[in-house]
């Protein structure tokens, strides 16, 4: 139709299968280009929409579709899915340039990481679905414009694991959606900002259950009770009271879950501290932060989301706070339980940190410990707490972030957080 219309003689049609090489005659008859045109008016009109639109119901289209992953029908609808959720990019892994001077450049469809003369690493660029440059490492221009072209984000973070910056394609989707964002976030939405601190302090209260060395019933209890609070606060300050409060509560009991060797770290645990910490406990805790971070920025983009825009933290401050208001419900079951177990496993020992200037500082060797087992973690498959299939970790972060979207289209009635059990 196309050709025809720019004044081409079409002489025949044909369909062309790729397995079998072979060409299959196809008569196009008027009802088809009718058909064809009556398409492409209803997609002009969807597309034109405010607002998607509403998900087939009990329809065997979305069990087959292979945007199935993305807009999540029977998610989004609140229903239990009647099939298992396939992972995005099953292949996919993100590259994580961790070691001082090196320089990840793209050659002949592959990524190389070099380092002066000497080769660290190769892989496809088909199989790189995020970068993550730590410190002092280099990337060129060429690499960055071909993981822009494929809707990968970029994330900067300090050799500490704090992130800087992140870049990504201006071809993001869902601009309206961002609009609505960041309306809604000027405005404020409890709901979801409630949603978000008492999953955190559920998975929190189940963390220590799980781990701690001795009985902690008590201090469970006290969770589960400032959890039920979480859930009927009246404001964002009375919010941010009460994550306070269980925060204390929390890493006040945070050393009872090291074991073995790893409790040479317990004497010298002031409590948590974030950026200005000096011990060792709280730098690889911050670490861990950094990296879940860079992954839920990574996640928030893929959905078109803004990264800025939140409805927990401010985001008055130039900070990623709709990233951090996401990251709450997996500091405990991800960040914190990669931390506890590099340092029971013993693969975190005190030679893989260095008291610089009285600062507890990781080396390289306990930077990439720590990466590897985060990765591990995030490539492990659990069952989905609400929906019930298998998947991985890092694909429930992605799974919150397209209900998150859901719920601030209007899609979707309630935001639900993750809560382990």
């Amino acid at each position: 139709m196309c050709l025809e219309d720019m004044g081409h003689v079409v002489a025949g049609q044909s369909v062309f299968f790729t397995d079998h090489q072979q060409f299959v005659d196809v008569r196009v008859s008027e009802s088809l280009v009718n058909l064809a045109i009556g398409y492409v008016r209803e997609t002009r009109l969807l597309t034109e929409q405010a607002r998607p639109p509403d998900p087939l119901r009990e329809s065997p289209h979305c069990r087959w579709c292979s945007h199935v992953s993305i807009c999540l029908p029977d998610e989004v609808s609140g229903r239990l899915p009647a099939r298992s959720i396939a992972v995005a990019d099953p292949e996919g892994e993100v590259l994580h340039l961790t070691t001082p001077g090196s320089r990840a450049s793209l050659k002949q469809g592959r990524v190389i990481v070099q380092r002066r003369e000497e080769r660290l690493g190769s892989l496809p660029v088909d199989r790189v679905v995020g970068l993550v440059i730590h410190g002092n490492a280099d990337v060129s221009s060429a690499l960055l414009r071909e993981l822009w072209c494929r809707g990968a984000a970029v994330v900067w973070c300090s050799f500490q694991g704090r992130v800087v910056a992140w870049s990504e394609s201006v071809n993001a989707p869902n601009g309206r959606a961002r609009i609505r964002q960041n309306a809604q976030s000027e405005v404020g939405r409890l709901d979801v900002a409630r949603e978000f601190v008492s999953a955190k302090i559920a998975d929190q209260a189940t963390q220590l259950r799980r781990n701690a060395s001795v009985p902690v019933f008590e201090t469970v209890a006290h969770l589960r009770s400032i959890q039920r609070m979480a859930h009927a606060a009246t404001s964002n300050p009375q919010l941010l009271g009460i994550e306070g409060r269980a925060a204390q509560v929390y890493f006040s009991a945070f050393p009872l879950m090291l074991k073995g060797e790893a409790s040479w770290l317990t004497a010298e645990w002031p409590g948590r501290q974030g950026r200005n910490a000096t011990d060792p406990l709280n730098a690889l805790l911050n670490y861990a932060y950094g990296l879940l971070q860079a992954d839920v920025i990574r996640a928030v983009a893929a959905c078109g989301l803004d990264p800025v825009a939140g409805f927990l933290h401010s985001s008055s401050r130039n900070k990623p706070a709709l990233a951090l208001d996401l990251m709450e419900e997996f500091r405990a079951p991800l960040a914190d339980s990669v931390i506890l177990g590099a340092l029971n496993n013993g693969e975190v020992r005190p030679t893989d940190l260095t008291p610089v200037l009285g600062v507890a500082r990781l080396r390289d060797s306990g930077r990439k410990a720590v990466i590897a087992a985060y990765e591990r973690r995030l490539d492990q498959r659990i069952t989905h707490p609400t929906f019930g299939y298998r998947v991985s970790w890092r694909r429930v972060i992605e799974v919150q972030a397209r209900l998150l979207l859901a719920t601030l289209e209007g899609t979707r009635d309630l935001y639900v957080g993750i809560r382990t059990r």
